[in-house]
Parts: structure tokens; sequence; C-alpha cells
């Protein structure tokens, strides 16, 4: 029960009730109109400060300030309780935004878990049927499967031994593999003997013994390797061919030149299908894109290029302002999403094809760069330049944590990775082929005359095939 004054109308502190009209007063209000009036203020009845009665509350309310019921104070309080509310919610999103974060990296970690899960149990299994191919090694002993009643870190043991001993075997296996390749083919005549030289050199990639060379002689020859013959000479450049490139899954092959041009070749008609004006200099360097749909090129005009193959139309064109400086080589990365350019002033440029701009640049060389290659596995970037050096970027780090130191004067002509991704053949003053992950040197072929222009895998890494200014074309393997 709330007691309320009839003289001010608010909750008094002192209450005390009027036996003349039974009206609950504050007694400070009452006390101080009976001295003035010597009456009740409801009825006028006389009446004396000693007839009060006072009302005793067991829990007293304390009763709000008067400014309290002001417009200004409760327009104050309310803004007082948005404020807060406000305050309240903007801390709750906050919080649901942080917890969708760690949910969505959460489900990402997942996602990335179960795919190399995955991937792992891949390649165990193909590493276990690799092993029961092969000859186990004196030495090594096969340990026998843990049984059932074994406990799990026994078995886990028991399967990191397996893994160890296959690596070992099949590194044995790969390692006697290289130190075994021996050069056994050449074919010449490929070009023409008034200008002699090979230019570049490329694989058909769903049959390796079909072989594409750009020759000084301005021709574009495909050469059979299992038949031993030429199956088209593609004639229509007015200068000499400096880069080819077979399709992957059609009878279509591409070629650049300083000509300005990238012409579009039928191997089956013999005849140019299609010719790619997007530069005004010469075309220094070619790459297909992983759809085949489109062609990547870079000139001296200091422009990239991305075009469509099928109607020969430049769909974009880019040049970083900021450097001016010619571009030297071009190669999309795996994944055709990004790629890399060299430059005539010894930078290593990666581009975003989707936003057309300049991600990231990896200096260090001294030199024009002369060739780049990626990876299978896209996270390594091979380069070489004049200043004899080759160069291994992580492309995951963006940093260089690698730099092998060629002869001097060698001169980088030719980089490319194997399918697997397990060795680098470096072509120019020789052919030198490396093995990843440990960098070293594991063949050294000196069979060519003059300088080594193009060097190329085959399938599962089966032979090696190169070209130089020897107008040569030779072959290694087992």
């Amino acid at each position: 029960m709330s007691l309320i004054c009839a003289i001010s109308n608010e909750v008094p502190e002192h209450p005390c009730v009027s036996p003349v009209s039974n009206q609950v007063f504050e007694r400070r209000l009452v006390e101080k109109y009976i001295a003035e009036n010597g009456a009740d203020p409801v009825t006028g009845q006389p009446l004396s400060e000693e007839q009060l009665v006072d009302i005793k509350v067991s829990h007293p309310i304390r009763p709000k300030a008067p400014s309290s019921t002001s417009i200004p104070a409760i327009l104050k309080a309310l803004q007082d309780e948005w404020d807060a509310v406000m305050l309240h919610s903007f801390t709750l999103r906050q919080q649901l935004q942080t917890t969708r974060q760690e949910l969505s990296h959460a489900l990402y970690q997942h996602d990335a878990a179960c795919r190399v899960i995955a991937r792992l149990t891949k390649e165990v299994t193909a590493a276990r049927e690799a092993l029961a191919t092969l000859k186990p090694q004196a030495g090594l002993v096969v340990p026998q499967a843990a049984p059932a009643s074994q406990p799990v870190a026994v078995v886990m043991a028991s399967s990191l031994t397996v893994c160890v001993y296959v690596c070992t075997v099949l590194c044995l296996y790969f390692t006697e593999i290289c130190v075994t390749w021996r050069f056994c083919y050449i074919s010449q005549g490929l070009h023409s003997a008034s200008v002699p030289g090979i230019l570049s050199l490329d694989l058909c990639p769903t049959d390796t013994n079909k072989v594409l060379t750009g020759g000084a002689d301005k021709n574009v020859v495909v050469f059979d390797k299992r038949e031993e013959q030429i199956v088209a000479t593609l004639k229509g450049h007015a200068k000499k061919v400096t880069s080819v490139i077979y399709h992957p899954s059609q009878s279509v092959v591409f070629s650049a030149s300083p000509d300005s041009t990238i012409r579009v070749w039928s191997v089956s008609g013999g005849n140019c299908a299609q010719v790619i004006r997007a530069h005004e200099a010469g075309v220094t360097g070619l790459s297909l894109h992983a759809t085949g749909d489109y062609l990547l090129s870079s000139s001296e005009d200091q422009f990239w290029a991305f075009s469509d193959i099928q109607t020969g139309r430049v769909l974009t064109k880019v040049t970083d302002e900021t450097a001016g400086c010619a571009l030297t080589c071009a190669q999309f990365h795996p994944d055709g999403l990004i790629f890399g350019t060299g430059t005539a002033d010894s930078q290593i440029k990666i581009w975003d094809l989707k936003e057309r701009t300049n991600v990231a640049n990896f200096p260090g060389h001294s030199g024009p760069v002369t060739a780049i290659a990626f990876s299978e596995n896209g996270y390594y970037l091979a380069t070489g330049a004049q200043d004899s050096s080759l160069k291994l970027w992580d492309l995951r780090k963006l940093k260089n944590f690698k730099t092998i130191t060629l002869d001097s004067g060698y001169e980088v002509k030719s980089l490319v990775f194997d399918q697997s991704g397990t060795y680098l053949a470096v072509a120019g003053s020789d052919i030198r082929v490396y093995v990843c992950k440990q960098w070293s040197e594991v063949l050294n072929f000196t069979d060519h005359s003059g300088l080594v222009t193009g060097v190329a895998f085959g399938e599962h890494a089966q032979f090696l095939t190169s070209a130089g200014m020897d107008r040569s074309l030779k072959f290694y393997s087992l």
C-alpha cells in the first residue's frame, strides 16, 4: 500500500493522518499549514499539531526528487535508457560477429583437415602399392602389420615405419632412374639451315611423342617422335618464332613472334586459323589458361594481354605504369587465377587475373628475367635471369628460399617442372635437372653444340627432350 501526501501528491517521508479529514499528509508540510492557518488543509476545520497521528511504515519508500518529474528530467531518463539499450545491442552484434568468424574458421579448418586426410590416405595407398611392386633394398626390413589387439600408439608407430620405408625405397628408386638417364635419340633438319636455330619447344600434354618447335627460320614445326617424321610445317610469321604452345585437348598450336602477332594454327589442316594482334611490339611470352580457352601474352610494349583463342578477341590489356619496362616472359599459375611476368629490369611480378592488379613483386635478380615456371602443386616459382642464377620462391610466404648460382656466363633460356613436381629442368648453356625439395643437381647433359633454348619432360618424366641453336632436337630417357 502506498501513501500519498494530499498536499504535494508525493510519497511522504514522515507520513501522518489528520483526524479531522482522515487525509494523509507530509508532517513537515501540514505543520507549516497549521502554523499559518490553524486549520485542516482539506476541510478548513480547526486543527492543531497535537491532533496529528503519525503513521508507522515498516519499509518506507524514499520519494523521488521533484525535479525528476519534470519533462526535461523524463526526456533525459528516456535518452539514458535508449543509450543503454543501443550499447547493449552493439555489444551483442560484436559478439555475434566474433562467433560467426570463429565458426567459419572452424568449418574451414575442418574442411582442410578432411582434404589433407583424404590426400594422405590416397598417397599412403599409392605408396603401399608401389612398395608391393618394388624389390626391397638390402638392409631394410618391412615391418609386419600390427595385430588388432595392439594399442593405437603401437599401430601408429608401425604405420610411420612403413611410410619411412616407402619414402626411402622410392627415393632410392627415383635416384637410380635419374642416374641412368642417357642421351638416346637425335633429330636434325627440322628447320632451315640457312637461318639455323630452334628458339622454342613444347610437348603435346596428351601425347608427349608430339613435339612442337619454333625456329629462327620463321616456321613452326610439329614432329612425331614415335613415327620419327614431321607432321606439319606451319608458315606465316614475318620474323622468328620465340614462343610455342601445344593445346592439351585440341589439334591446335600457338606461336608468338617479334612481328607482334600471335597465331593460332590447326595442325590437322596445316593452316593459320586465327591471328591475334594484341600488342604493338614483339611478343616475348605465351601461356595457356587452365581452361584451354584463353591465352596470356607478354610483350616489349610493356603490356600483358588476355585473349580468347576462339574469336581472337583481346579481352583485356594491362601495363604497370609505375614500372615502364618491357615484359620478357609470362606464365600462368596452375590454378589459372594468378600469373607471373618477368621484366627487363630484373623484376618478377605476380598478377591477379580477375582484378587485373599487381599483387606481389619478387626482387632479387640483377639482370633481365629470361624464364619463369610454377610447380604443379602451385607452391613454388622458379625464375632464371641473365645474372647466371636460378631463384626459387615460396608463394605461400612470398619470399626467396633458395638461390642456385650457376657457372659464370650461364644463360638460362628455359625452366620447366615435371608433371609430378619432382624435378626441375634448366636449359641454357647446357641442360641441368634438379630434384625438388633438396634442390640438388642430379643430371647434366652437354650434348648440344650450341645454346639450349628449350626443354620439356615427357609423360611421367619417362624422357626429357631439348632443342637448341644447333637445329637439333634431342631426347634423353632410361
